[in-house]
């Protein structure tokens, strides 16, 4: 099932990140079938032990650094005794190595950051950074959307958020996705997700006007009922107005772009030049290599420079 079948809110990078806590209930999730993707470091520690605290920050550090090659999940043994029991584990802090399935390797003791980043750089020999290929999931995501395929878009976009938690082209990738298919909501929440330092991003740009244009659609009356309106008054320039943002949300571009031109040869100056900075949204909002957005261009310089 994909996230967007799955209707369920904004797929956040918490399940998918380097570093999270782990429970008995989780462990098998967590650590066995997550180390058959890519080794998952275990951490067993207690609050009581001073050289776990030592050797937190030292492999949470080390994993950050590794990128993604390798995961770590903590386990407080104090609140879920039952694994470490069974793993045979008498002192802490141990980190036990998973890979395939199966424990790899390990070591106990609050070691130095050298012996720790040896220890992953064995572990993950030879294995590409997830991060290294990011470029080229990205390009599949977009190459679904484009073919018409939101659903399976949405899982690659959230599959780059599980290597990379702020990579903005996926997090307004997924946003998108969202959003053509009408969940708007879940669409809001992913793009509240973007740092605000890269809020003028040209992707986060262009799916806000997308949600800006949906939101507006919703507050408009059917298409045939627009259409009858314009029909009967062909220079009721808020009619054909709000029939252009209608068909724009019904996937219409071309006809959406006819009636907001058609309103700019009538009358530029019509609600403030209102119909031009419309079209000028959509455009943003269909974006810079796509047909429609090419056409439009090509028809409004024709009316503006003619």
């Amino acid at each position: 099932m994909t996230i967007l079948e799955q209707g369920g809110g904004t797929p956040a990078p918490g399940p998918t990140d380097l570093i999270k806590d782990t429970t008995t209930q989780t462990f098998v999730k967590d650590v066995i079938e997550e180390s058959k993707r890519q080794p998952v470091l275990i951490d067993f520690w207690a609050p009581w032990c001073g050289p776990c605290k030592q050797l937190t920050p030292i492999i949470e550090k080390a994993v950050r650094a590794a990128k993604g090659k390798v995961k770590l999940v903590k386990m407080n043994i104090d609140e879920h005794p039952q694994i470490p029991g069974q793993m045979g584990i008498q002192s802490i802090p141990a980190v036990i190595a998973f890979a395939n399935g199966q424990p790899a390797d390990g070591f106990m003791g609050a070691v130095p950051e050298s012996q720790v980043t040896a220890f992953i750089e064995k572990l993950t020999k030879g294995m590409p950074a997830p991060g290294d290929d990011i470029a080229e999931i990205l390009q599949e995501a977009d190459a679904a959307f484009a073919a018409g395929d939101p659903a399976t878009a949405a899982s690659i976009y959230a599959e780059v958020l599980g290597i990379e938690a702020t990579n903005i082209l996926a997090l307004a990738g997924l946003a998108r996705c969202y959003a053509q298919t009408g969940a708007l909501e879940q669409a809001k929440q992913t793009l509240a997700m973007v740092p605000e330092s890269k809020r003028e991003d040209a992707a986060v740009k262009a799916v806000q006007a997308m949600i800006d244009l949906a939101e507006q659609a919703q507050s408009l009356g059917p298409v045939t009922e627009l259409e009858q309106k314009v029909a009967a008054d062909p220079l009721d320039h808020q009619a054909r107005f709000d029939l252009a943002v209608a068909l724009n949300a019904a996937g219409k571009r071309s006809e959406a772009t006819t009636h907001l031109l058609d309103i700019v040869k009538r009358d530029r100056k019509w609600n403030d030049d209102g119909a031009r900075k419309q079209l000028i949204q959509f455009f943003e909002a269909w974006g810079g290599a796509d047909d429609a957005t090419t056409d439009g261009r090509k028809r409004l310089s024709t009316i503006l420079f003619s």
